[in-house]
């Protein structure tokens, strides 16, 4: 387990691609230790790039990123990456090693010859029997390849776990599932997360902290109850009115 969750602090990072064209614009903001934030927005708003530059995938064009006040930019990327938990849409896993493999592999990195019990812990922690360790990763649902994908970011104790649309190619009731399982890993191990999501209902369901991002920089940071009262700007509004409506679309259904 995590020995403590971790901040993460964003001064005025920026990052420009060739072309002049601007990913991220001059964002600053610190996410404390133990928080559940949710980064959302329009496809092209910034928000797995500005999540990407603080396990080093990008790294800023200006500013810089901090993990407990420390530089990330600081140390090779291969070590801080340790130390930083990372579950991404596609998953990843290697088709050619066993699930139980693929969730050692951070810890063999890290010089532990017997992971068996480690991993054994991990699948249990993520609501997986144990005995999938020796199944193949296409033996598996999609849902739970992604609950492997979870406990191998989660093999190494990071304090810091992030997600880049982990959910997104997953059917309705397995993603539903899945998110409750990851809040509940977060409360549980004492997790500092950041999920980026285009869904807002699934921000608001799931975070402590909502981040809406557009043309690269934040325009509202609120709670989901102010973001529901409408207290978080244009921006974040025209986010919370797509499931508003679907919800009351489906309440007159079934009336």
């Amino acid at each position: 387990m995590p020995e403590q969750s971790r901040s993460v602090t964003f001064k005025n990072v920026s990052k420009t691609y060739a072309g002049g064209v601007k990913a991220v614009d001059g964002v600053s903001l610190e996410v404390s230790g133990g928080c559940f934030v949710a980064l959302v927005g329009a496809s092209g708003s910034g928000k797995s790039t500005l999540l990407k530059t603080v396990n080093r995938l990008v790294d800023p064009s200006a500013g810089e990123v901090l993990i407990d006040g420390a530089p990330v930019a600081a140390e090779p990327p291969h070590l801080l990456r340790r130390r930083i938990g990372y579950v991404f849409q596609n998953i990843g896993l290697f088709p050619h090693m066993t699930v139980a493999q693929n969730v050692a592999i951070g810890l063999k990195l890290a010089g532990e010859r017997e992971p068996a019990a480690r991993v054994a812990e991990l699948l249990a922690l993520v609501e997986l029997d144990p005995a999938l360790g020796a199944r193949m990763p296409d033996a598996l649902s999609g849902g739970q390849r992604q609950r492997v994908g979870v406990a191998r970011a989660l093999a190494c104790s990071p304090g810091l776990l992030l997600m880049d649309e982990p959910f997104g190619a997953l059917d309705p009731v397995t993603r539903d599932g899945l998110g409750k399982a990851i809040r509940a890993l977060h409360a549980r191990i004492g997790l500092t997360t950041i999920l980026v999501t285009h869904d807002m209902a699934e921000a608001l369901l799931l975070a402590d902290r909502v981040l809406v991002m557009a043309a690269g920089r934040i325009v509202a940071d609120a709670t989901p109850r102010d973001l529901l009262a409408g207290k978080a700007g244009g921006a974040a509004d025209a986010l919370v009115a797509v499931p508003r409506e679907q919800a009351r679309r489906l309440a007159a259904l079934g009336e």
